[in-house]
């Protein structure tokens, strides 16, 4: 029963932050993004999260010996790809995560934030999509046995 839930809470996460992280490329991207700033800052707390439920269940399934034992994994080199596409990510990332930190502060002072890295950040968050993409391709290959 941990297997299954752990695997749907990992694919839920996929829905959450692909929907999450495009939204938020589309929010930043269009004219008027400080209109759209609350939306956009819910967005990205949206793909936080999602992030977080990613890690979270996809170590333990790794670490876990809940469905295959971790040499499994370790050993398979489309998971190997997959991971790097993860990496790849999350160094894309840490643009727009400290661009939107903050962009939060400076609203929370009441201030208005210097929104000229918007749409280059939005552009960031469609890349970082379509690599969210590659990675369900790399998962649907780990599952039909591929890569081990």
């Amino acid at each position: 029963m941990i297997r299954i839930l752990l695997a749907s809470l990992h694919l839920l996460a996929f829905g959450i932050g692909l929907g999450a992280v495009w939204t938020r490329g589309h929010l930043l991207r269009v004219p008027g993004a400080e209109a759209r700033l609350p939306a956009a800052f819910r967005a990205d707390m949206l793909w936080g999260i999602a992030a977080l439920l990613w890690v979270g269940t996809g170590l333990w399934r790794w670490l876990g010996g809940i469905e295959k034992a971790s040499s499994y994994y370790t050993g398979n080199h489309v998971f190997l790809a997959k991971m790097g596409l993860f990496v790849l990510v999350v160094v894309l990332e840490l643009k727009p995560m400290t661009t939107l930190a903050k962009w939060r502060r400076e609203v929370a002072r009441g201030g208005t934030p210097d929104l000229r890295d918007a749409p280059a950040l939005g552009t960031l968050s469609y890349v970082q999509a379509a690599i969210l993409l590659a990675m369900v391709v790399a998962a649907t290959a780990m599952a039909r046995g591929y890569g081990a």
